[in-house]
């Protein structure tokens, strides 16, 4: 018995050791945890959050799930997906969104999903609208000496080209994907948030607001920080005490790595400014 207990000491002193130098010692911590998601930047996609969302629900020592969101919003469909996984694991553990400095357009669409919304009284949110961004390069081509043929099946097929004037029909026919998919913002949000959808359009015009305004409108529950988030999620989940809050293992630092993604970011978020796509996006231009 003695010796099966030293070594039951050991492993322990091991695993701990371990713990130690991957900076995750949570596993050792008596108190119950909170799990805290954090989507930053522009949504492009959604795979990162889908799996911390994935892991936190299936996590039996995650008690609540804190979801922190730093964004201005991005593509509609990765929005929607994370939207969607957020209704999947409330069902399962409360969700209590906590909203940084911005959560706008599909940032808000995506802090609907949760239990509860806790904004800062100066966060920028809000921007319940949908935006398009077409390139018209057509005089340009014409100074350089360069045209544009293009050969199609349908009259539609080349619709957004940026080698030619929109046609009024053609124009019509991309306003009604917009106003489609602006009305599906609108169902979530009505939905999520119990307001009537009439009432809900004189304020889904794109506008932003600050998290205290939200709250006057009834588009948040609460104002303040991440961590009267997690107390709002420790108290839905029944938690006594103060809760502690797990965060994701961050990755080693890798310098090719980052050159990478910085690649892929900066040219996806061409794509989603500059080319032809559907966006929950708030943006400001400056002259």
């Amino acid at each position: 018995m003695l010796l099966l207990c030293l070594v039951g000491v050991l492993f322990f002193l091991l695993v701990y050791g371990v713990a130690s130098l991957t900076g995750d010692k949570s596993t050792f911590s008596m108190k119950d945890k909170i799990g805290v998601v954090v989507l930053k930047g522009i949504i492009l996609d959604s795979k990162a959050a889908l799996a911390q969302l994935e892991k936190y629900g299936r996590d039996e020592g995650i008690k609540a799930i804190v979801l922190r969101i730093e964004s201005p919003g991005g593509g509609v469909t990765p929005a929607q997906e994370i939207y969607e996984k957020v209704q999947s694991v409330k069902k399962k553990k409360k969700v209590v969104v906590s909203m940084g400095s911005m959560a706008a357009s599909g940032g808000y669409y995506v802090a609907c999903a949760a239990d509860k919304i806790v904004a800062n009284p100066g966060t920028v949110t809000g921007s319940i609208g949908v935006i398009m961004h077409l390139t018209n390069v057509q005089d340009l081509f014409k100074k350089i000496g360069l045209k544009s043929s293009v050969i199609k099946s349908g009259r539609y097929k080349d619709t957004g080209s940026p080698f030619r004037d929109m046609s009024p029909e053609e124009k019509v026919l991309l306003q009604g994907v917009l106003d489609d998919i602006h009305d599906q913002f609108l169902d979530a949000v009505s939905t999520s948030r119990g307001i009537p959808k009439e009432k809900l359009k004189e304020i889904a015009d794109g506008r932003i607001m600050t998290g205290r305004q939200a709250l006057q409108m009834g588009l948040v529950d609460y104002l303040g920080d991440i961590e009267f988030a997690a107390d709002v999620a420790a108290k839905l989940s029944g938690i006594e005490g103060k809760p502690e809050l797990v965060y994701p293992k961050e990755e080693r630092f890798s310098i090719w790595r980052y050159m990478l993604e910085e690649m892929v970011s900066i040219l996806k978020r061409e794509l989603v400014e500059e080319g032809v796509c559907f966006s929950y996006l708030y943006q400001t231009t400056g002259d």
